[in-house]
């Protein structure tokens, strides 16, 4: 009665082997692309951060332009008016910012015709070595697009009956400059007032960034 027993347990053994070489394999599959599907939404986050921190440098330069064009109606209407091509490169804070979420910036472009930032970026670690043919090596790559925007719109001041017509004293000209008008923002409307220039929103009132589809 015993060999009967000893043939098949001699039968199933390839068969058990044969299994648990194949979950084994099926669980290095899932390690593999569990592991590339992290080092993927890794890459993004950087390139998310990377970009953000690209339109929020450019848009912060601005400031002492701003300041100093606050009683520049055309200025303002420029820059307030949705079409503001933003003037200054923030790339150099994208590259730190893709640092610090462990990859580094390929490529920051400032785009034609808007105020925004396009990055992309690739993961410093590779994928671990030998786990699947063709993976290793590879790194993760992600793009993102950030895009600086008013939160205001400016609105000139109505025309003043006197204006057009000369001060009597000429100094009656140089005290009394009048308001180029307002910026009408989210939360609340800001007259400028030229004798309190010195008192305006944060730039983050002004002008909102947030990540663009492209």
């Amino acid at each position: 009665m015993s060999r009967p027993a000893h043939h098949e347990s001699g039968q199933a053994a390839p068969l058990y082997i044969t299994a648990v070489v194949g979950l084994l394999f099926l669980a290095l599959v899932f390690f593999v692309f569990g592991e590339a599907d992290v080092k993927r939404n890794g890459a993004q986050s950087a390139a998310d951060a990377a970009a953000l921190a690209a339109a929020q440098e450019s848009r912060d330069q601005l400031e002492n332009d701003l300041l100093g064009n606050l009683l520049d109606g055309d200025y303002l209407q420029d820059v307030f008016g949705g079409d503001f091509p933003g003037t200054y490169n923030g790339c150099a804070e994208a590259s730190r910012f893709a640092e610090r979420n462990d990859a580094r910036r390929v490529r920051c472009d400032m785009l034609p015709g808007r105020w925004a930032f396009e990055v992309d970026v690739e993961s410093n670690k590779a994928m671990s070595a030998n786990l699947v043919p063709g993976t290793e090596g590879q790194r993760a790559e992600a793009s993102a697009v950030a895009v600086v925007e008013p939160r205001c719109a400016f609105r000139a001041a109505e025309p003043s009956p006197d204006e057009g017509n000369p001060p009597s004293d000429p100094a009656e000209e140089d005290e009394s400059k009048p308001s180029p008008g307002k910026l009408v923002c989210d939360t609340r409307d800001w007259v400028i007032d030229p004798e309190h220039l010195d008192v305006v929103p944060d730039m983050a009132d002004l002008f909102a960034v947030r990540l663009a589809e492209d």
